[in-house]
């Protein structure tokens, strides 16, 4: 692969995402199916950001500030806004399969650059599904199944390869439940402390308290960098815009529709834990909201908060194993990765091969490691990809477009990069070693693909194809 065949997909990302005609916002003919409203994009985008992220790391949060557990999550709404406002100009100007990779190709004209962006972004995504595994087969697990944590890992991560490889329709419409039983279980805790601070047994005292190890300020910034975690995820909505119908007009609106109400869940979560339990029982618990049902004690049983906590890690990871197996689709697709990985399955039209790849991957990383230090590694690798994009951002501005799009004030990509960096800082030197070991896997992949030439459109895929533009409804049309 030459640098001449990546500048050559650049332009024709270009061309594609100018004003083509069809229902779908970007124009010109993609192989992914059209299916994504905006309404199943901001269910998309609020099911992977409520997560395992608040169901598991409650108790680290906990450990870091104190009772002030709303504070750090506030924090990392904010500095999750200031990126996804990048994320929102970037996508409504280029919409295009590959998201952060995209945005680096057309900013720094570089394909080395552009692949590293891609590929952290990628390891980030199957990283985090390898240790959303994990979590499923952990304590929830063991209320119903008394089975090994690795093999209940694995054979989830079969299970949601198997979802995926139905189709994006289906895989979104199972988000719905999904999304929809989550949400009610942080509800629940919420109603839960209310119950509790009505007959007079909270602290609501706790919620201003913070940790006397350190000072308050410290305190809340090493805490935002976990609560952080508990937000990521909105950056993946990035790698569906090719299946996004009319995504100049919704996607912004759904990407801060969902962050802000995923936020407002999180802090009233943040106070409902911190009134009824006391951070250090937070912190001896694997399942720290599990603390809260059984100190309010209302008769409601362990295991129906565990399903709801497996459901709510289940989603996370289904939504995340999407967005890894569209980004590698994208990537091979414009040549960073072997062309047989933009295979897509005839009939169903989802990206087999690539999910196939990303699963066997995610299943190596579940049999080698630990929920702790893969959450830490994936928002060390997401941080480099935040750094890009919001960089991107204010060198694409000379980048002019027929199109509307939205824009950011320059100040907020700006104060993104800041942000990031401070961010950074916190991060341990065994996290910067597991990320660093696996960007030069990513690096070897990159340089075998450019050695053999075998970047670019798979063998026996006709460059014409074109799939059905296909609402959630069922009916279709054909894109032109």
């Amino acid at each position: 692969m030459t640098d001449k065949h990546v500048a050559d997909a650049g332009d024709t990302a270009s061309a594609d995402t100018g004003t083509g005609s069809g229902t779908g916002a970007g124009g010109g003919h993609t192989p992914l199916r059209r299916a994504i409203t905006g309404k199943l994009l901001f269910l998309f985008i609020l099911g992977d950001v409520l997560g395992a992220g608040i169901y598991a790391l409650v108790g680290e949060v906990a450990g870091e500030v104190g009772g002030a557990i709303w504070v750090p999550l506030a924090l990392a709404l904010a500095l999750a806004m200031l990126t996804a406002a990048s994320y929102a100009e970037l996508v409504t100007k280029y919409p295009r399969a590959g998201g952060a990779a995209v945005f680096a190709r057309h900013a720094y004209r570089h394909p080395l650059v552009s692949f590293l962006v891609g590929f952290c972004m990628l390891a980030a995504g199957v990283t985090s599904a390898a240790g959303l595994a994990l979590a499923f087969a952990g304590d929830y697990l063991q209320v119903f199944l008394d089975v090994p944590t690795t093999v209940a890992a694995l054979v989830f991560l079969l299970a949601v390869a198997a979802l995926n490889a139905r189709g994006i329709r289906e895989s979104l419409r199972a988000n719905v439940v999904m999304t929809i039983v989550e949400v009610s279980g942080l509800v629940l805790v919420v109603v839960l402390a209310g119950i509790v601070l009505g007959r007079g047994d909270g602290e609501p005292q706790r919620v201003l308290e913070f940790t006397d190890e350190t000072t308050p300020a410290l305190a809340v910034l090493g805490a935002a960098l976990l609560a952080y975690y508990s937000f990521v995820g909105f950056e993946t909505s990035a790698n569906m815009a090719e299946e996004v119908r009319d995504v100049r007009r919704v996607y912004p609106k759904a990407l801060f529709g969902a962050l802000l109400a995923a936020g407002v869940v999180y802090v009233l979560v943040g106070l409902a834990v911190s009134v009824v339990a006391a951070p250090e029982r937070l912190v001896e618990s694997s399942g720290p909201l599990l603390e809260v049902v059984s100190i309010a004690d209302v008769g409601i049983p362990d295991q129906l908060f565990s399903l709801i906590a497996l459901i709510a890690v289940a989603n996370g990871a289904l939504l995340t194993m999407i967005m890894a197996s569209r980004l590698t689709f994208g990537m091979a697709r414009d040549g960073l990765l072997p062309g047989t990985l933009a295979k897509v399955l005839p009939g169903r039209r989802t990206p087999w091969t690539a999910i196939v790849a990303t699963t066997a991957v995610a299943m190596i990383l579940s049999a080698t490691g630990t929920v702790a230090a893969l959450a830490e590694t994936v928002v060390l690798l997401l941080l480099f990809v935040f750094v890009s994009t919001n960089v991107a951002v204010l060198v694409l501005r000379r980048d002019r477009t027929d199109t509307d799009h939205f824009r950011a004030p320059t100040i907020v990509p700006v104060l993104a990069v800041i942000s990031c960096i401070v961010l950074m800082t916190q991060q341990s030197a065994s996290t910067w070693l597991r990320a660093g070991i696996l960007i030069v896997v990513g690096l070897a992949l990159y340089l075998l693909a450019r050695v053999t030439g075998s970047g670019g459109r798979p063998d026996g895929q006709d460059e014409s194809e074109t799939v059905e533009d296909e609402s959630v409804d069922g009916n279709s049309e054909r894109l032109t």
